[in-house]
């Protein structure tokens, strides 16, 4: 993984190829004042989500999507200290890339605001592509068990192939990458986000060495197409390890390394949510 692999995975580089095949998004660049701020050795404190008005969009940073927004009870606060998060200023994202002699790539930071979409966990899927080739599809939300992708697995693969054949293939910057995606209830895909393709990416239901080496992934590709691995039965459930915190997926992606700074999105969000909030309290003071 070259770290020029892991700069054209922001979301800036490949929403306009794949703009039409994926969520409508807005990119806002954050000007460094922002980005000082957040990286600050400082304490935000956030109070419970607003569950009374219906979002019109999600947001991100550079790449992934949020995955919950109504996230946390009203008596939940968050405590969030930049020096709790060493991922912050360390730039992970490069520290596994194998060329750490060259200088890295500049990086822009971006809020991404995308088109309020209601997307069931049990349509969202993880593609691994090798040398332009896709190996491998695993379900994105493996704690779970949903019979629709037993019953429609073939359904599934081909229509995740197809989609990759007609507009993903040959058409991004790299050869090797990973793609997340969603089916919906139609059977149309649709393109979530793209990720490098190597550790600093949760490889779910598959090893990393596998993938990379070959492996059962490889030898299935040869046979009759992409090894694709999900949830098989409730037995195999696994409890969620942000179930009892109520904390956002984001978070967890986060403490496991998958996108050291996704959060720098929430923190922003949050921080004008609440300047908002004392404004209108100002407001509605008495003279």
């Amino acid at each position: 993984m070259k770290k020029e692999q892991v700069a054209n995975c922001q979301f800036s580089v490949w929403y306009p190829i794949f703009k039409k095949h994926t969520i409508k998004s807005q990119i806002l660049p954050l000007p460094q004042n922002v980005i000082d701020y957040l990286l600050d050795d400082g304490t935000l404190v956030v109070s419970g989500s607003d569950h009374s008005t219906q979002p019109t969009h999600t947001n991100s940073y550079n790449s992934d999507a949020e995955e919950d927004v109504q996230w946390s009870d009203d008596e939940t606060t968050t405590t969030v200290t930049a020096p709790e998060f060493p991922e912050f200023t360390s730039k992970p994202q490069f520290l596994q890339c194998s060329d750490q002699d060259s200088p890295d790539p500049v990086i822009s930071y971006e809020l991404v605001l995308r088109k309020w979409s209601e997307l069931i966990p049990g349509g969202e899927f993880r593609c691994f592509v090798k040398e332009n080739k896709l190996i491998a599809i695993s379900q994105r939300d493996y704690t779970q068990y949903y019979q629709h992708i037993l019953t429609q697995e073939q359904n599934i693969s081909h229509a995740i192939q197809d989609f990759f054949s007609q507009h993903i293939q040959y058409h991004f910057l790299d050869e090797d990458f990973v793609f997340d995606v969603y089916r919906d209830s139609q059977g149309r895909v649709w393109l979530i986000d793209l990720n490098p393709f190597g550790e600093v990416t949760d490889s779910l239901l598959f090893r990393w060495d596998e993938l990379m080496s070959g492996g059962e992934a490889a030898q299935q590709l040869q046979q009759d197409g992409p090894a694709f691995r999900y949830t098989m039965s409730e037995v195999t459930v696994q409890p969620s390890p942000c179930l009892s915190y109520r904390i956002p997926r984001d978070f967890v992606d986060l403490s496991t390394g998958e996108d050291a700074y996704k959060l720098i999105d929430f923190l922003k969000l949050k921080k004008n949510q609440q300047e908002e909030s004392e404004e209108e309290e100002e407001g509605n003071a008495p003279p």
